[in-house]
């Protein structure tokens, strides 16, 4: 599959390169170990990280991630190291070319996102604006 031309439903981001402008979304090392333990107690193959933004938090626009098992037809799916996340497109507008990472700290353990499209964001990184 080229890359570069992700189908709405598939998107092969396994080497986190693009080229030709395509949208893409890639996870750390230490966010993909996460998931697979999380995904692990669920004890279903077919889950994905369904990563999306939706209106509100303290800058606008609030993060949001769960596991679903359903692909819509407004989603990409991208696979990386073996764990595959969905995201509907009004979503990916907004995170595309974005990095999740899975920080742990002595304040607490979360994922974040290092959104290159954000013009700001919240002290615990969990919204921001565009």
């Amino acid at each position: 599959m080229d890359i570069s031309e992700p189908t709405p439903h598939q998107a092969d981001n396994g080497d986190n390169t693009t080229d030709g402008g395509a949208k893409r979304l890639a996870m750390t090392a230490s966010a993909v170990s996460r998931v697979e333990i999380l995904l692990e107690g669920e004890k279903m193959d077919r889950l994905m990280l369904r990563v999306s933004v939706t209106g509100g938090g303290c800058s606008g626009f609030q993060y949001g991630f769960s596991f679903d098992d359903a692909v819509n037809g407004d989603d990409t799916v991208f696979d990386q190291g073996g764990v595959k996340m969905v995201v509907d497109e009004c979503s990916l507008d907004l995170i595309a070319n974005s990095e999740i990472d899975w920080v742990e700290t002595l304040a607490g353990a979360s994922f974040q996102i290092k959104n290159p499209n954000a013009s700001s964001s919240c002290g615990c990184g969990s919204s921001f604006s565009v």
